[in-house]
């Protein structure tokens, strides 16, 4: 393998020693047919180079890389699934295969989805559907181009076998996946040593967590550090939660082992992006009591928040870390109306300017219906967009009376930079979306007749977006 000078394998999750991970073997698949591969991520890790046999060889077969992990490791970890608490779950159909620092000095995973059967898969066949890989390429494609603090999917390969579902027509096709994240160590991680009452190994954890993925934290001078990594924990978990809010994404399955301590969105299973607000809307057909409802997700990741703290009063003070909790409101509410005013292309203010237009426009949004994408981008820029909005699908909502003060709020920013007007992206009447029908659309091509020209095409549109607007996160940005 040509390794690049900007590879830099780095298997620290070896220095939390036993008892975390279970080494595993990876499934021997059929068929290895390459259907995604993200050469600017693998680029930006020092895996640019690898040749088409290489890539299958450590992406699809799973041979180690060089000076990295010696074996794949299935993580323990609990969970809280739909708030029932659930002890036996863990890396059920994946394993982590890889670890890697970046330039800017970060670790990140190399992690897998669909590699077959581990100590923790129950009954499941340990496999991905490659509708799944479909819709999480898809997925993360689109919240990268938001500005959504999300995992990065590295490569997708077809697997040639045929699986039941029951929520998929069957037989279907078969995947494997590798996702690129800046860490794997969930809220569920935590709470298993507290069912098990194992504080020497929390304080390993805590430890390696800390270092790895906070180091902040140890820079500060705090004298409690179990406090201020929790602190820090809830930051990213609020900005996390406040982005999704603004792109519109509803994750459908928020349980404490789909939450990480870096504050990343990742594992895409039953998600939705709102055609328009809607507080109710749910994304998985499973979720009968609305509980992971968009409008409930703010009030779900507390809740979740509140499950670490409790695995951290193994080593804190209750209320110390009760104090921290009831910030998360403010935390979650600073951040919502910054990422709004990013997502709208406008320079904030930092007064009550801000806080009225964060108002208007949900009241707005709510009583017009008009779709989330078609707003942010008909008035992406403010005032600058107005003849282009008055042209738009969604013109009638616009020239009603009803939004004039929502004009004038926007007539008080400045944009962020007007060049990005000119660009070819806001020369369409229609905006850049991921809507279910257009996903069913794209797979339905795939399924029926293996075009993969539309999913290919979708990619590249969203990147085009992605340039356009300018959300897109720096590498791994908190």
């Amino acid at each position: 393998m040509p390794v690049s000078s900007t590879y830099r394998p780095t298997p620290r999750f070896l220095d939390l020693g036993d008892g975390f991970a279970d080494p595993v073997q990876p499934a021997d698949f059929p068929r290895r047919i390459l259907r995604f591969g993200n050469q600017r991520w693998a680029e930006r890790i020092g895996l640019g180079e690898l040749t088409a046999d290489e890539w299958e060889k450590h992406f699809a077969r799973f041979e180690p890389l060089p000076d990295n992990l010696p074996e794949p490791l299935a993580q323990r970890y609990h969970g809280h699934q739909f708030r029932s608490y659930n002890p036996r779950i863990g890396d059920g159909r994946g394993f982590l295969f890889a670890q890697v620092t970046d330039g800017d000095r970060r670790l990140l995973d190399l992690a897998t989805k669909g590699t077959g059967r581990t100590p923790w898969s129950r009954d499941g066949d340990g496999r991905l559907t490659l509708k799944g890989g479909v819709r999480e390429v898809l997925a993360t494609e689109m919240l990268e181009a938001l500005g959504v603090y999300t995992s990065k999917t590295l490569s997708l390969f077809e697997t040639g076998e045929s699986l039941q579902r029951g929520d998929e027509p069957s037989p279907t096709r078969s995947s494997v996946m590798v996702r690129l994240g800046h860490s794997h160590i969930r809220f569920g991680t935590f709470q298993r040593l507290l069912a098990m009452d194992a504080k020497d190994e929390l304080d390993r954890l805590l430890e390696y967590t800390i270092h790895n993925y906070a180091p902040e934290v140890l820079d500060g001078g705090h004298d409690d550090l179990p406090v201020a990594f929790f602190t820090v924990v809830v930051e990213r978990s609020a900005a996390l939660c406040a982005s999704w809010m603004v792109a519109g994404f509803v994750h459908g399955v928020l349980n404490t082992d789909n939450m990480n301590v870096t504050g990343e969105s990742f594992d895409y299973g039953p998600y939705r992006f709102l055609p328009t607000f809607e507080l109710g809307f749910t994304a998985a057909y499973f979720d009968h009591s609305g509980l992971y409802a968009y409008g409930r997700q703010p009030s779900s990741v507390l809740w979740n928040l509140a499950r670490l703290a409790d695995t951290l009063t193994m080593v804190a003070r209750v209320d110390t870390l009760e104090k921290v909790l009831d910030t998360f409101n403010e935390r979650f509410v600073r951040h919502y109306r910054a990422k709004l005013l990013a997502r709208l292309g406008l320079v904030a203010k930092g007064d009550e300017r801000d806080d009225e237009l964060q108002t208007l426009c949900r009241a707005f949004l709510e009583r017009s219906e008009v779709g989330l994408d078609q707003f942010f981008f008909d008035w992406w820029g403010g005032i600058a967009s107005e003849q282009r909005a008055a042209e738009g699908p969604a013109a009638a909502h616009y020239a009603d009376s009803a939004f004039a003060g929502l004009r004038k709020a926007l007539g008080g920013y400045d944009s962020i930079d007007p060049t990005r007007l000119q660009d070819r992206y806001f020369s369409r009447e229609v905006p850049e979306s991921l809507l279910i029908d257009e996903i069913e659309a794209i797979w339905d091509a795939i399924a029926e007749r293996d075009d993969w020209a539309p999913f290919e095409r979708k990619v590249e549109s969203v990147r085009a977006m992605s340039r356009s607007v300018g959300l897109a996160l720096t590498p791994f940005e908190e």
